[in-house]
């Protein structure tokens, strides 16, 4: 009974279709973004109530166009703007302190991309400048200077925009100081691209023969030690990004969450308290917690080649009979998330003993 045990401690149903969730930084409040039944877009900020049995809405903002992702990575802790890409491809910043009967975003920059904004992450938190990374359908990738917005510092473009693939994935790493960052990206065909800010290069490419659904970095603000990728197909990957061999690449380990090969592993989220736990979330409504084993030793050979390590199943859980497509962890209390799912849920997660793992 000492292995950690994945509880649903509160529920709420709406009536509009969850597309992301992400806590409020130092606060016991979280939003939901998604898509209301007559097209538009909306944000409801939540919070559990005093007894923490049920969650009450404190605030709802509603938009144009439907709102896909979002993040609070961009900005400090104590300005908390919340970072939006909508389906018209417009980036939205609000600022949800002062935004109270005010249902216009702080600012935004129209038609970011020319289609649908699949994805989005920040990078504000730690070293370097602050900015905005964005993912798009037109299968270009950007980013933004939070402090300059009128044009995208970088642009990543396909090279035939005709046979372009979508990008579904994006996320910062390797801010360790005020030159690096790395930015990985990963396409609806497999390909995972990790470009280097420093120099404007790739720095690395390569197929995984499956749709990236979600990518992150174990931390941003360390050298990169591993990176997490989510597909199709029931499957991620754990990439050892501190190794690179010049002709192999990054080692990496693949792992199938259950039988059926049908069902989507949408996001994988590593705890914040523990960069070696994360928890991944299925299209059957499953939720995975598992736990990075490093090997004896983490590279071999001259030139030097990465070693990857396995991975250890610690719990697992069905919470909904449709996929959970969001989830996020809180950074305050460990084993606290929330996630979304496609029967209009949104959920409040419990995960416990994870301080004996």
């Amino acid at each position: 009974m000492d292995k950690p045990r994945i509880i649903e401690h509160v529920n709420k149903s709406v009536n509009w279709t969850i597309y992301d969730c992400k806590w409020v930084p130092s606060s016991a409040r979280f939003i939901v973004a998604g898509n209301l039944s007559r097209g538009t877009g909306c944000i409801h900020v939540y919070s559990l109530t005093e007894n923490g049995k049920d969650i009450e809405k404190k605030s709802e903002i509603e938009w144009k166009h439907p709102i896909k992702c979002s993040t609070f990575e961009a900005t400090s802790l104590e300005e908390r703007h919340l970072a939006c890409g909508d389906y018209d491809g417009n980036v939205l910043i609000y600022d949800l302190q002062k935004q109270s009967g005010n249902q216009q975003p702080l600012y935004k920059i129209d038609k970011a991309h020319d289609s649908m904004i699949n994805c989005i992450d920040g990078c504000g938190l730690s070293y370097g400048p602050p900015e905005i990374i964005t993912g798009s359908k037109d299968g270009c990738v950007k980013i933004w200077d939070v402090r300059q917005r009128s044009k995208a510092v970088v642009s990543l473009e396909p090279q035939q925009q005709s046979s372009s693939a979508d990008c579904w994935a994006v996320c910062f790493g390797n801010s360790y100081n005020n030159q690096e960052r790395v930015c990985a990206c990963g396409y609806e065909n497999g390909d995972l691209k990790l470009f280097d800010l420093r120099t404007n290069n790739v720095l690395w490419e390569t197929n995984i023969k499956n749709g990236i659904c979600g990518l992150q970095f174990d931390r941003k603000d360390i050298e990169m030690n591993k990176l997490l990728v989510t597909t199709l197909e029931g499957r991620f990957s754990i990439f050892d990004t501190r190794t690179m061999h010049p002709e192999k690449g990054f080692a990496h380990m693949t792992e199938k969450v259950q039988e059926s090969a049908s069902t989507t592993v949408w996001t994988g989220k590593h705890l914040p308290q523990n960069r070696d736990v994360f928890l991944v979330t299925a299209g059957s409504g499953l939720l995975s917690l598992y736990k990075y084993n490093y090997p004896p030793q983490r590279k071999i050979g001259n030139p030097a080649e990465g070693v990857a390590g396995t991975v250890t199943l610690l719990n697992k859980t069905t919470v909904s009979s449709q996929p959970v497509i969001c989830l996020d962890w809180n950074r305050d209390k460990e084993g606290l998330a929330i996630a979304g799912s496609l029967d209009q849920c949104i959920r409040v997660i419990v995960v416990t003993k994870l301080n004996k793992i």
